[in-house]
């Protein structure tokens, strides 16, 4: 063979791996919801505003999400409803959702999203990510392993907040109440500022699996805010234009693990 032959048909071949590659990592979708703050030590902290989108959240490309069906809160055992709160947003250039919530009282909140499905026509499946995230206000801490009820839930083993990076997360994966084993965990970094690239696209997306007891364990490599997205399929079917699709459901947990303050103490 040519040389030259050669040469061009090693380029084609990487090429077509690379688009391929990036096609495959695209399908990486996660619920978002993000608070402003995970902890609230001071009453001057204590008025969140939480961002809610639909996303790819490495790589900062949003996608339209329509109107939650439910935003709730969880506080003490007590459900509260907040879907009235919320309200049309732009993030990352795509329809999203905002909503403000002034904690006053201490303990741990648990906010959690239940979006429309969301049809996506390149995997030809609907997609419902059932996404939370925990609050811890001034100095109470009780609760934050206790499930919130949803149909998809990561319980976190590993407190979901105060956590250094490079700490090892530990979450249990709950589908219906039950845990999931060798269940796919996906796993993102919210790349909000753009200040991280990754090598080539099989990084944008980590890839763990639960154990035989649904237990997932993840280490933490830097600061920032961190999702984690437990898939399944929910073996129900839901129409799309006259024809029944698949429906994948996603437990997604998303924890703020950060970098220690630099002390001007000796």
């Amino acid at each position: 063979m040519p040389e030259k032959t050669f040469v061009a048909q090693k380029f084609f071949w990487a090429a077509l791996a690379f688009v391929l590659c990036c096609a495959t990592q695209a399908e990486a979708h996660f619920g978002m919801v993000i608070p402003s703050s995970s902890t609230v030590s001071d009453k001057k902290d204590a008025a969140l505003v939480l961002d809610i989108a639909f996303a790819h959240p490495m790589e900062r490309e949003g996608m339209d999400m329509a109107r939650p069906k439910a935003f709730t809160l969880t506080h003490d055992g007590k459900k509260e409803d907040l879907t009235t709160r919320l309200t049309p947003a732009d993030i990352m250039k795509h329809k999203a959702w905002q909503a403000r919530y002034t904690i006053s009282r201490p303990g741990v909140h648990q906010f959690a999203v239940t979006p429309e499905p969301y049809f996506e026509p390149a995997e030809d499946t609907y997609i419902i990510h059932y996404t939370k995230t925990v609050v811890a206000a001034f100095g109470e801490e009780d609760g934050w392993s206790e499930p919130v009820g949803l149909p998809a839930e990561i319980v976190p083993l590993t407190r979901p907040f105060g956590n250094y990076a490079g700490n090892v997360f530990r979450g249990l994966v709950l589908v219906n109440g039950k845990p999931a084993a060798n269940t796919d965990v996906e796993v993102e970094y919210y790349n909000a500022r753009g200040r991280r690239a990754a090598p080539n696209p099989y990084f944008v997306t980590q890839v763990v699996k639960t154990d035989a007891n649904g237990v997932f364990v993840y280490g933490i490599p830097w600061d920032g805010w961190w999702g984690f997205a437990a898939l399944s399929e929910s073996g129900e079917k839901l129409d799309y234009r006259g024809s029944p699709k698949p429906v994948e459901i996603g437990a997604v947990l998303w924890t703020e693990f950060a970098a220690p303050r630099i002390s001007s103490g000796k």
